[in-house]
């Protein structure tokens, strides 16, 4: 008998719990492990199970070796606060983990990059604090990315100004990431259901990540949302269950200070009355500030101009559709576009310099960017990243 044929007794609730960590059912592991569900039943049982299946078991599961062989499961914390408002939030699953750990190793190098070559810390950085109005954070935001109040009839629409954003957060420090797959694998999808986005607050190199598997239309709020953090310098992880007001001190503020830089209240009072004897108020108001429908009647409730019911008979008629508008944008989406955001404009061009320069090993570039070879080679000109 091989050493890999070998069989071992593990705990079996730490079998058990890599399953379930992972999101599977037994017939769902069974089948990525081409066994029987009685066989995955049985390992569950009493943990008798070969050392080629246990390490099958870890790479289909994405769990660490070693944790298999432990005497009991590992509590597995976020290493950020969690502002999440669902009353039943699960512990974190492996595709979040990862995924935060791979933008906290991204700024950490970023940091440690923009330190060396001389850079001052950005002043916005922890600015404020929740002991102001959130409308001064809402205008301090527009301050930075130096925006007007009314920077937005400029453009033709509001996936035009969630474009025109990115680019402008980008542009004034901030690393961004929107994706919506654990680092490059298309496999791993992320689930909006779990998270929307999050924010490492850095003085150097502050980092908002958005969650593109979130329905387009809330993507610029969360953009928004996370942008506050930073400037109350409050790291963090959030979802908000139907875009709501979340009962949380520090998620309350950051969605009155994201909703303000995105339509100033006195605003939107001044226009609610004509707004309101139209057929379609909420777009009426996306129109006029470049912002989703869904953003424009979330401000409404914002401001009390409608009650939380009005919200949600808006909210349940539309989520289905926007769903479905998502789903074929991320079907046919192009290839760089997608990486282009999925990196940083910000951080893939600090990788190429240091690349180029011979500071940053080819080996830590791809694990950095996730592009190896010819794609990283190539990664400059498709992505319009100047060097």
């Amino acid at each position: 008998m091989t050493s890999r044929r070998l069989q071992i007794t593990l705990q079996p609730e730490v079998l058990r719990w890599a399953r379930e960590r992972a999101g599977f059912d037994r017939p769902e592991l069974a089948h990525k492990l081409k066994v029987s569900p009685e066989r995955v039943s049985e390992w569950e049982r009493n943990g008798k199970i070969s050392v080629a299946q246990a390490d099958r078991l870890a790479q289909r599961t994405h769990t660490a070796l070693g944790f298999l062989y432990l005497t009991e499961p590992p509590e597995e914390r976020l290493p950020i606060p969690d502002f999440r408002t669902r009353d039943d939030v699960p512990p974190p699953s492996s595709d979040l983990l990862e995924t935060i750990y791979l933008m906290q190793r991204r700024q950490a190098w970023m940091r440690d990059e923009l330190i060396e070559g001389g850079a001052e810390p950005l002043d916005f950085i922890g600015a404020y604090g929740t002991d102001i109005h959130p409308r001064q954070v809402g205008a301090a935001m527009r301050d930075a990315l130096q925006l007007t109040e009314d920077w937005a009839e400029e453009l033709g629409n509001w996936s035009d100004a969630l474009r025109h954003l990115r680019h402008l957060v980008d542009a004034a420090g901030v690393l961004v990431s929107f994706s919506g797959v654990v680092g490059n694998n298309a496999y791993r999808k992320l689930d909006p259901d779990e998270f929307q986005g999050f924010a490492l607050v850095d003085e150097y190199a502050p980092f908002v990540f958005v969650n593109s598997a979130d329905f387009m239309a809330a993507q610029m709020f969360t953009l928004a949302h996370e942008l506050a953090h930073l400037f109350i310098a409050q790291s963090g992880i959030s979802n908000l269950e139907d875009l709501q007001p979340p009962s949380d001190e520090i998620e309350q503020f950051c969605n009155k200070a994201a909703a303000e830089f995105l339509i100033p209240e006195e605003e939107l009072r001044a226009f609610w009355p004509s707004a309101r004897r139209t057929n379609d108020p909420y777009q009426t108001i996306a129109r006029k500030f470049k912002v989703s429908s869904l953003v424009a009647a979330r401000r409404a409730l914002d401001l009390d101009l409608i009650d939380r019911d009005a919200f949600l008979l808006f909210y349940n008629r539309r989520v289905d559709g926007w769903r479905s508008e998502q789903q074929r944008q991320g079907s046919g989406g192009h290839f760089w576009n997608t990486q282009k955001w999925r990196i940083g404009p910000r951080f893939a061009s600090a990788i190429i310099r240091a690349v180029g320069e011979g500071r940053l090993p080819y080996r830590e570039a791809y694990n950095l960017t996730g592009l190896k070879g010819e794609a990283f080679e190539n990664m400059p000109k498709k992505m319009e990243i100047p060097q």
